[in-house]
């Protein structure tokens, strides 16, 4: 179920890192090579024009003489003692090499603002940002699945500042900036990207890379980073289930098969598909929520909590039980329990 767009969107934040599409000493080398052609260019102009400048010096014009006057001409340093004085020389001066002065100027200066200020500003930023990263949420890919889930988290009330999204994609990275998350263009199954994103300090992270060859290699990635931190990944063949779980998810969605899911939901009854998805988006009129019991639940059935609260299933340790089975005949304390509760905007609800 697709959220409606939010009137208020949330301040958006800088990204945490942006990696250049070349490497830097080749984007060096580029704009290195530009400016020295454009001097070369203007060495050119003022020997095909030689005539019109004039040396205090010696009177003599030479090609030396050329490439001196150029550079000092360049640099805006002006000795005087070559100058244009024809005025051909000087329409040349004022309409071809002014702009070419310019332009040099422009290129020295954006490429130590490039080197030097814009990267030493984004490495403080970045390290500002990972000052505060705790407790936070990571989305591993911004497709159409990764995508979804942010949206849907900042629906139910996360903020966007907790949320650091990771792809290869700028203009995907684009997007989920402006939804207000932080974001980092760089390859998830790489160590030092996910040491950039504090990933051992990360309440759970979500998988969803658009390969399950790639979802499988990120979640060994995390896990030999963040033994302890939750992880949910989505495959899309039954086959890599397993695989996914042996690399160390906690969770592992087949959208595939829970579209089968749904059909088969719609088959039995026109309204349980449409009541599968109210119970997963906070979009609809019930929700599905997972938390741990609270001090009015326990000694509760689970079918009647003491919260108001509809509960459906409870986790024991390492097992489930149903609201049927004795076991959840009375909630106790530590059990995790998943419950229907109304949404806030269908009413009074119960967290």
């Amino acid at each position: 179920m697709t959220p409606p767009a939010r009137q208020n969107r949330p301040k958006v934040h800088r990204p945490l890192r942006r990696r250049v599409k070349v490497p830097v000493w080749a984007d060096i080398g580029i704009r290195i090579s530009a400016a020295v052609g454009l001097v070369f260019f203007v060495v050119l102009i003022h020997w095909a024009d030689r005539d019109g400048l004039v040396d205090n010096v010696d009177g003599e014009i030479s090609f030396l003489d050329v490439v001196y006057f150029t550079m000092i001409s360049i640099t805006t340093t002006g000795f005087g003692d070559i100058a244009p004085v024809s005025d051909q020389a000087r329409v040349v001066e004022a309409l071809i090499v002014t702009p070419i002065r310019i332009a040099v100027l422009l290129i020295f200066v954006g490429t130590a603002y490039n080197f030097i200020i814009k990267r030493s500003w984004e490495n403080w930023h970045m390290a500002r940002i990972q000052k505060h990263l705790k407790d936070h949420v990571v989305v591993l890919g911004f497709g159409v699945s990764g995508s979804e889930s942010v949206r849907e988290l900042i629906a139910r009330g996360t903020d966007p500042a907790h949320i650091v999204v990771m792809d290869t994609d700028d203009e995907r990275l684009r997007l989920a900036e402006q939804l207000g998350c932080n974001v980092i263009n760089a390859d998830a199954s790489r160590d030092e990207a996910m040491h950039d994103i504090r990933i051992s300090k990360a309440a759970t992270v979500l998988v969803s890379a658009g390969r399950d060859d790639a979802s499988i290699l990120i979640v060994l990635t995390v896990r030999h980073l963040a033994p302890d931190v939750p992880i949910t990944v989505v495959v899309r063949a039954a086959d890599n289930e397993l695989l996914a779980r042996q690399a160390g998810a906690n969770n592992v969605l087949n959208p595939v098969r829970f579209t089968g899911l749904l059909l088969a939901g719609s088959a039995a009854g026109m309204h349980v598909a449409d009541y599968l998805a109210d119970l997963a988006s906070v979009q609809g009129r019930v929700q599905l929520v997972e938390r741990l019991a609270k001090p009015e639940d326990i000694g509760q059935p689970l079918r009647n909590l003491g919260s108001g609260s509809i509960g459906v299933r409870l986790y024991r340790g390492d097992t489930a039980y149903g609201y049927w089975e004795p076991e959840a005949d009375s909630v106790e304390a530590g059990d995790m329990i998943v419950v229907i509760k109304p949404t806030p905007h269908s009413g009074p609800g119960v967290l």
